[in-house]
């Protein structure tokens, strides 16, 4: 299994889009699932559903981060840079709302977050955002270490 589908599967498994991105890599951060699960929890819906940056790609830059711990910020920000230029040249967004609205989705700030039934997940288009953003970073992992998933630096 990718680290694409398992991050599309932590989302279908009830997990927001920033959960679902990080924990897909979890074997490869050396954090605990407990500990980056709580730390991702608020980046879901945009930053606590106010719509802003996608969660995917939040879950995303905090991956990146921990992938690349040791590495200078200049080379993480640009990292997280280029894998958040790839998901826009996709999507033609990183914004939640921007991304949720032209799925015709209600992208409205706040509130509590809505349960997830089968029509919830027919409406939107997280899970495909999750995959896509889990996909470009495994991608990048693989193509800058030769073929494997290079372990982290500590």
């Amino acid at each position: 299994m990718t680290r694409a589908e398992r991050a599309k599967g932590y989302f279908l498994g009830g997990y927001n889009c920033a959960q679902a991105v990080g924990l897909a890599f979890s074997d490869l951060l050396h954090t605990d699932e407990e500990t980056l699960t709580a730390a991702l929890l608020p980046l879901g819906g945009g930053l606590a559903r106010l719509r802003e940056t996608c969660g995917a790609v939040s879950g995303g830059a905090v991956a990146l981060g921990l992938l690349h711990r040791g590495e200078s910020k200049a080379d993480v920000y640009a990292l997280v840079r280029s894998f958040a230029e790839k998901f826009s040249a996709e999507t033609g967004s990183i914004n939640c709302g921007t991304l949720l609205s032209g799925a015709g989705v209600d992208a409205s700030k706040g509130g509590n977050p809505e349960a997830r039934t089968a029509a919830y997940y027919r409406k939107r288009p997280c899970a495909e955002l999750v995959f896509l953003a889990a996909q470009i970073i495994e991608e990048g992992l693989t193509s800058s270490s030769g073929g494997e998933i290079s372990e982290p630096r500590d």
